[in-house]
Parts: C-alpha cells; sequence; structure tokens
C-alpha cells in the first residue's frame, strides 16, 4: 500500500516531518497535491466532507480507508508501523509526548513572523514580530531547545530514547535546520549551548535515506512561505 500524503505543494512546513518520516522509513508514498492540480482539489474535498472523518487542515495522511491528521498524529500512526517508535506503551507514550512538546515549539518559530494573525501579511506586523521574536531567542528557544539538549545527554545512547532512532529525533532535526535558516546569526551563537542537539542533528543528516532525501528534489527549498522564515531584520 502506498500511502497519500496531502500537504501544501510549495512548502515544507509541518508536512515535513511527516516527510522525513516516510523517507527514514523507506515507506512508498505519494505527495498527493504536488503530483498534479487533482491531487490539490482532492485534498480540499477531503477537508471539505460533511461526513465520515474529514481532517481539519493538511498535513492529513491516507492509509488505506483511513485518514489522519494532525503531524503528531500521523506520525504517532507511522512510528508504530515502520520501527520509528518505542515496541512498549509507555515508550510509545513518550514519544509522542515529545512530539507534542516539538509541536509547540513550531508554533513559537511560526509567531516569530506572524505575531498578530495569519491572515496579516509579515509586512503588516513588522514592529510586533521585532518584539516576538527577541522574546523567542532570549526566553522561548532556551526552554525548548535546553530541554531537548538535556534529554539527548542523558538519554545514554545516540538518540533521545536511547540506541534507537525515533520520529522524534527526525523531527528535531527539522528544527536545528529550519532555526539554521530562519535565524543563521542567532544560531551561530546559541548552538553552542545545544552541542548534543546539534550533534544528533549531524546524524541524522548522514543517514543514508535522509542523505538521499535532502539530496534530491522531493525535499522542497525553504521559502518566505513556510513555517521556518528568513527576514533579516528579526535576525540580528
Amino acid at each position: 500500500m502506498a500511502y497519500e500524503l496531502y500537504y501544501w505543494p510549495t512548502i515544507q512546513g509541518r508536512g515535513e516531518f511527516v516527510r522525513l518520516a516516510l523517507e527514514e522509513a523507506g515507506a512508498a508514498y505519494v505527495d498527493a497535491a504536488r503530483r498534479n492540480k487533482a491531487g490539490m482539489s482532492t485534498m480540499m474535498k477531503l477537508m471539505q466532507a460533511e461526513q465520515g472523518t474529514p481532517p481539519f487542515a493538511p498535513p492529513f495522511l491516507k492509509a488505506g480507508k483511513l485518514i489522519i491528521g494532525q503531524t503528531a498524529n500521523i506520525l504517532l500512526y507511522l512510528g508504530s508501523r515502520h520501527g520509528l517508535a518505542p515496541a512498549s506503551e509507555a515508550g510509545r507514550l513518550w514519544v509522542h509526548q515529545l512530539q507534542l512538546t516539538i509541536a509547540d515549539l513550531v508554533q513559537e518559530v511560526h509567531d516569530t513572523h506572524h505575531p498578530i494573525g495569519t491572515m496579516l501579511y509579515y509586512e503588516d506586523q513588522r514592529k510586533p514580530a521585532k518584539k516576538r521574536t527577541a522574546e523567542f531567542w532570549d526566553n522561548r528557544a532556551p526552554k525548548f531547545l535546553g530541554y531537548f539538549e538535556r534529554l539527548v545527554a542523558g538519554g545514554g545512547g545516540t538518540y533521545l530514547t536511547g540506541r534507537k532512532l525515533t520520529y522524534a529525533d527526525l523531527s528535531l532535526f527539522q528544527i536545528v535546520e529550519g532555526l539554521r535558516y530562519a535565524f543563521p546569526k542567532h544560531m551561530k551563537t546559541f548552538e553552542r549551548d545545544i552541542p548534543k542537539l546539534v550533534a544528533l542533528h549531524d546524524r541524522i543528516a548522514e543517514r543514508p535515506n535522509i542523505a538521499s532525501y535532502l539530496a534530491s528534489d522531493r525535499r522542497i527549498p525553504f521559502n518566505k512561505e513556510g513555517i521556518f522564515r528568513h527576514y533579516k531584520e528579526l535576525d540580528k
């Protein structure tokens, strides 16, 4: 069975966390909305359905008759089926908890450039964005990334939960990649405080399936439409 991933066709966004898991697992999947216009149309129809279990927003995954929405929920499903989550219930819940915390961090990153509203352009909220970005680097980034640094350091192995990779590790790779793109100056300094997290990022980048994906055209480049956006005035 080939999975069908539905997400916006021009950005990495939250869909990228799912793509990384599918790529690492070597799972057969179709990035449906990128394939053709019909895929985009199907995505909108599935969200607008009045019966069944329509997803609120992308990303969502079609697995046979199942339609699974919300990034962390999709990864919970994929993790246990593709060796990207612990075997025990306690372990699976722990990794799911970590992914939900990563989701909170993703929102914090998004709000650096859109602190007032998503329907407004960045240019309409530049001053609040500067304040929010300062708050992010003074308080929120140290709290979130410091937490994950502590977990990696205390995990007793190569990855968050020890010797075995999980989808949460892949998501942390994407966090570091995204912050490097959006805030290269801030990250150059801040990475001194998170050496274990940076080392985790580097190990994942070298994994064969991930390295192949990063070098392919399946990996959408970062741009100013996604979660991680680079604005020079916010990276001083």
